[in-house]
């Protein structure tokens, strides 16, 4: 019953690798959709939220205001910790509810966290196994160029505002490797699930 922590800075092709192992027959538990679920109105999130940063976070209809969340914290590492504090509990302990769940429905199953900021929000000594999905920060910024259109200066800086590429590969036991093709992401990936759930499993 390993528990897998998957992460990878933006545009590092993580999704690409928690997509295959979902394949495989992975349970998948999204961080970022938990963000969302514990974000939504009438949420105690959504309203610290609105007290530590003002109700103009919110839209019209009491939904968060992500854009405008995103553009008020970003550059702001004061910010951005302010918002982690209030959020990051809050996923934990779902996601948390989620990995017993699904090891209560399948003791053998293979639990992958797809969360991109472990190493920001500290998680550590609950994994069987981390997992990084790599590539340098140089060919991650111009991914965001050319898929999401991002201005280079904007790239960058989402990039920077994440954790360093060192920083994550410290904390790595499995590297992936995704500077490469896709088919080398894929056969990367695809010896990590043989090492989870073939003889690599017990050692």
């Amino acid at each position: 019953m390993p528990l897998v922590a998957l992460t990878g800075g933006i545009a590092s092709g993580k999704s690409t690798i928690a997509g295959r192992l979902a394949a495989h027959g992975a349970v998948v538990v999204d961080a970022d959709a938990i963000v969302r679920e514990v974000q939504t109105p009438g949420s105690p999130v959504l309203a610290a939220i609105a007290d530590a940063f003002g109700e103009r976070m919110l839209r019209p209809d009491g939904t968060l205001d992500r854009p405008a969340l995103g553009a008020h914290v970003f550059g702001h590492p004061d910010r951005v910790a302010r918002l982690n504090a209030i959020v990051h509990p809050a996923v934990a302990a779902e996601s948390s509810r989620r990995f017993r769940a699904a090891f209560d429905a399948d003791p053998d199953a293979v639990v992958v966290y797809d969360v991109p900021l472990l190493v920001e929000a500290r998680r550590d000594g609950e994994w069987d196994l981390v997992v990084v999905a790599h590539a340098p920060a140089a060919l991650r910024a111009q991914r965001l160029i050319r898929l999401r259109h991002l201005a280079a200066a904007d790239a960058e800086a989402r990039i920077a505002s994440q954790a360093s590429d060192d920083e994550r590969l410290a904390v790595a036991d499995v590297v992936i490797d995704t500077s490469g093709t896709m088919a080398d992401t894929l056969a990367q990936t695809d010896a990590l699930w043989e090492r989870l759930t073939g003889s690599g499993r017990n050692a």
